[in-house]
């Protein structure tokens, strides 16, 4: 079965964009499903989160210039949704501006490379059904809106 190419909401810039799909593509050889701009229970959204096949949950955070680093203060908040949290840079980015406790992700639009690992910072086992949840239903209902895009409009 051959499902069509992710859409664009246009929020991102083309350096976003290309940072994202070279994240999900390391992602996925890495054995982690991937699901973009999910949104968790205290309203804000992660631009990936990823699910490894032990239940190893990951929020990856795109900045795609030190600007979009300098101007987000959302991102410490996502630690609680995640075993580990990661920044996405693209090549031309200091890396030296990501906080240390996080992980670094270099990628672009073909791949990405892992340069340091995030602190390892395990969920509650309530927490994470409850993440676990949120990410197979948004997976199911982004499934099911391919198959059937006309059935319940956003």
């Amino acid at each position: 079965m051959s499902l069509p190419a992710p859409r664009r909401d246009g929020r991102q810039s083309d350096t976003a964009f290309a940072t994202q799909r070279g994240v999900c593509r390391m992602l996925r050889q890495r054995g982690f499903a991937s699901l973009c701009e999910l949104p968790l229970a205290d309203g804000r959204r992660a631009d990936i989160m990823a699910l490894g096949d032990r239940g190893e949950i990951w929020i990856v955070e795109i900045k795609s210039s030190p600007e979009d680093f300098y101007a987000d203060h959302k991102w410490p908040f996502y630690v609680e949704f995640c075993d580990r949290l990661y920044f996405a840079i693209p090549p031309f980015m200091d890396p030296a501006i990501i906080p240390p406790a996080a992980g670094l992700i270099v990628a672009d639009g073909f791949g990405a490379e892992v340069l340091r690992d995030g602190a390892c910072q395990p969920l509650v086992a309530a927490r994470r059904k409850a993440v676990t949840l949120r990410f197979a239903r948004a997976a199911a209902f982004r499934l099911h809106g391919l198959a059937d895009p006309q059935g319940f409009p956003d």
